[in-house]
């Protein structure tokens, strides 16, 4: 009796943040599939543990803003032909794209143009719902389902372009503080349990940090006069480091620098309230249920065409996520010390307005599935779907 023919999958992750997720998937569909399973495609560290041989490094096309594509803009358009034709040449079983739009999405029409019987599958939607609503219909040209991190994404493909798309899960989801950080990071930073804590994030960017690290100060200041012992944590990339390092040097209360995901988990355990730039954070902070302020400041050009391209009534996520503003946010001139230690106050404190704020995240936490069955897996579990007979009973 002859070995069953496997699978043939093929997966394009184009940065490390895709090959985090495309190890996990591929795990999981390894434990799902009733069929052997062959991988190939693009892959990095992750990806190769669990069997992609990448028909190239990753890091060839692993680049971020413009200063890092324009000189490496011929080998990006060869390794995009490069992959496409590898699509059409091996006729994988299905194709599954892993975040990085700007390449994977390009290669998809390709392969779509050249094989269009194979189907391919995107593992996280580029921000369509946002601005720029018409790519979804784009996309529904070459993909054949959309894996959503988001839970109203289905919705939004759905009706703006008749898109299949199915919500699987953040992957902030697994990575919740335990019941005892909250406590032991105290501890080790020799913080008192009564002692009211904020934990702020001001970005992530150079430019971020330089707009906001003063205001955010001034609000310290503001706060610190109302709450008698209020220390600060901020969770510190590397790069943005030394610039908070000599912000903080001034600030009227102790204030301690953390770097490393276990750390930052930690204070979103151990705090009161946070106060936070736009963007993922909110909602890492949100799943760890953590009451929340964000304060936000761009150029005012810049600004402007935000404005006028933005197509959602927030831009905090966990506002999104519950239809309604929950979280409260000021952005460019509401973005004043006044303001954001107003709205910071009653969250240090047990009041009515911290009672609604958890409740608000509770329910956030449940709509995005916390507690259920990790993404990997009901990734996986989408993307078998779409080949008879390949998942297990």
């Amino acid at each position: 009796m002859s070995e069953e023919k496997p699978l043939h999958i093929m997966l394009v992750a184009g940065e490390p943040s895709g090959d985090a997720l495309g190890g996990p998937l591929m795990a999981a569909l390894k434990k799902l599939s009733a069929r052997p399973l062959a991988f190939s495609g693009v892959g990095g560290e992750r990806m190769s543990e669990q069997g992609i041989s990448s028909i190239f490094p990753m890091t060839d096309i692993a680049v971020m803003g413009p200063r890092e594509v324009i000189p490496r803009l011929p080998l990006i358009l060869k390794r995009m032909r490069e992959t496409a034709a590898h699509a059409v040449e091996t006729k994988p079983d299905l194709i599954v794209m892993i975040d990085a739009p700007d390449f994977t999405h390009n290669v998809a029409r390709r392969i779509a143009k050249k094989a269009p019987d194979i189907p391919i599958v995107d593992y996280v939607s580029p921000t369509v719902w946002a601005w720029r609503q018409g790519r979804a219909t784009s996309m529904a040209k070459h993909f054949t389902r959309v894996l959503a991190l988001l839970p109203f994404e289905p919705q939004f493909f759905k009706a703006h372009a008749g898109l299949d798309c199915v919500y699987v899960g953040h992957p902030a989801i697994e990575r919740l503080p335990d019941e005892d950080a909250g406590p032991a990071f105290r501890a080790r930073h020799a913080i008192a349990p009564e002692t009211p804590l904020l934990v702020m994030l001001p970005g992530s960017r150079v430019n971020e940090v330089k707009r906001l690290i003063a205001l955010f100060g001034a609000t310290v200041e503001r706060l610190s006069s109302e709450l008698p012992g209020l220390e600060i944590v901020i969770p510190a990339l590397s790069h943005v480091r030394p610039l908070i390092e000599k912000e903080v040097e001034d600030w009227p209360v102790r204030t301690v620098l953390v770097t490393g995901e276990e750390e930052k988990l930690g204070a979103f355990a151990a705090a009161n309230a946070g106060l936070a730039a736009s963007g993922t954070v909110a909602l890492e902070l949100g799943l760890a249920r953590l009451p929340m302020v964000i304060g936000y400041k761009i150029d005012p050009i810049a600004a402007w065409a935000v404005s006028r391209a933005l197509k959602v009534p927030s831009v905090v996520l966990p506002n999104l996520i519950l239809d309604r503003p929950a979280v409260r946010e000021f952005l460019q001139q509401f973005c004043t010390p006044e303001a954001l230690s107003g709205a910071l106050l009653p969250l240090m404190r047990e009041t009515t307005e911290r009672a609604k704020a958890l409740a608000d995240l509770d329910e956030m936490r449940e709509i995005m599935g916390v507690g259920g069955e990790p993404a990997s897996i009901r990734a996986a579990r989408a993307v078998l779907e779409l080949l008879p007979g390949a998942q297990k009973i």
